[in-house]
């Protein structure tokens, strides 16, 4: 890890003044910083911090994270709470040598009051030098990330939330099973149990004829078959929000829509204040002609203001790449842009563009996207069952779809039929 690196660095207020020198200190060293506060001394809580600190670090936006407060234990306990974080408390220069070597912990966290600091310096120092490279070490990490599959939920959903990556995988060789035997939709129980498929769909009504009455309806919907989210435009969000309080149901908005070619600038304005109105996630189209002419800059800061608008608001971001108008080298460049803006999913289609998801488009991006461990959203023209389970078969991990009912009671049919 001696190459210059991008790092996440968090504090609470007392933690601020050492994570002001480190600041300093890492910008000296070549490594760039991305600060996720506080930004100054007056009281704060840690754990909001520090799961920002372990998000970027998890979602690949970061390749690690570093955290301080009082004592370095809370933190590190909320850290190790994001899938794909293995986060280490260090109090002394062998015990960072050890979490990376032995570990390949990924976020440090630092207790200020036990740690000056030119015993953080140091810590920091070799922590960000030392690479887990023994295979007997790095089987063991394997093993951690196995037990760590068993029990997440693949969004960071409280409670049930959507299918982890064993279920999956489950999902899919039961797919290819049933497709390889021939078989029909309707020849056996549905390989995702009707509970679990909705906590896969987001469940849309983006039509610009869309009335008051309508959003009520596609709420009831949503909170009555228990969908992970609505996905609603900008104007419906606070009507959303106020229809779903208190349930499990999500609001996601999407902005920069249909077409993308806003400026940066008016789609972070819009995705804030959706969130301050209620959307707990935002599904951004890019600005396809920029991406379609190489602008790869403009790309990426179009994403990027949206991304640090979502993460300022503990907001979900997904990209809209508009597939069918892209070729296939510049959807893998559009979810190359995406990771490296640090967006949480890369999304196929708005489903405006005569053209929505297609097996080929969800496989494509989820092997580019998955050494970042990044969501696929699927969606435009997904109206069966049989869609879903294809889609979920190319790796899609969400699904967007106004068909969402008629699937639901499809799948529901077909578990209550008798073998």
């Amino acid at each position: 890890m001696s190459h210059p690196l991008t790092i996440a660095l968090g504090a609470d207020h007392g933690g601020f003044e050492l994570k002001q020198r480190l600041l300093e200190h890492l910008g000296t060293l070549g490594h760039t910083v991305r600060d996720c506060g506080t930004r100054r001394a007056a009281p704060v809580d840690y754990p909001p911090i520090a799961h920002a600190v372990a998000s970027l670090v998890a979602s690949g936006a970061c390749d690690v994270g570093i955290m301080v407060d009082g004592a370095g234990i809370g933190s590190a306990m909320v850290a190790n709470k994001v899938p794909g974080v293995r986060a280490a408390a260090c109090y002394n220069d062998a015990l960072a040598r050890n979490s990376r070597e032995h570990n390949d912990a990924n976020v440090l966290t630092l207790g200020a009051g036990q740690t000056g600091f030119d015993a953080a310096r140091s810590i920091v120092e070799i922590f960000l030098s030392t690479a887990c490279t023994a295979e007997r070490h790095r089987e063991r990490v394997r093993m951690i990330g196995d037990i760590e599959g068993r029990y997440a939920t693949g969004s960071g959903r409280d409670e049930e939330g959507p299918l982890s990556q064993e279920d999956i995988a489950r999902v899919a060789r039961r797919v290819r099973q049933i497709l390889g035997e021939g078989a029909t939709q309707g020849s056996a129980r549905p390989p995702i149990p009707p509970d679990r498929l909705a906590q896969l769909i987001d469940h849309t009504l983006l039509r610009p004829e869309a009335t008051a009455a309508d959003i009520e309806q596609l709420c009831d919907e949503a909170r009555r078959h228990g969908f992970y989210s609505v996905c609603v435009n900008p104007a419906n969000v606070r009507q959303a929000r106020a229809l779903l309080r208190g349930t499990p149901v999500k609001v996601c908005c999407v902005v920069g829509f249909p077409l993308g070619a806003q400026a940066p600038e008016s789609k972070a304005l819009e995705a804030r204040r959706a969130i301050r109105e209620g959307a707990q996630e935002i599904d951004m189209v890019i600005n396809i002609g920029a991406l379609k002419s190489g602008d790869e800059a403009l790309v990426l800061r179009d994403i990027r203001r949206v991304v640090e608008a979502c993460q300022d608001g503990r907001a979900v971001s997904k990209v809209i790449l508009e597939t069918a108008l892209l070729s296939d080298a510049e959807k893998v460049k559009g979810c190359e842009l995406s990771m490296k803006a640090g967006a949480d999913f890369v999304k196929t289609s708005t489903g405006f563009a005569g053209g929505g998801a297609t097996v080929e488009d969800v496989a494509l991006m989820s092997r580019t996207v998955a050494p970042r461990r990044m969501g696929v959203k699927a969606s435009g023209g997904i109206r069966t069952y049989a869609d879903v389970l294809r889609m979920v078969e190319a790796g899609a991990t969400r699904v967007g779809c106004s068909s969402s009912v008629a699937i639901m009671e499809e799948a529901l049919a077909l578990t209550t039929r008798k073998d």
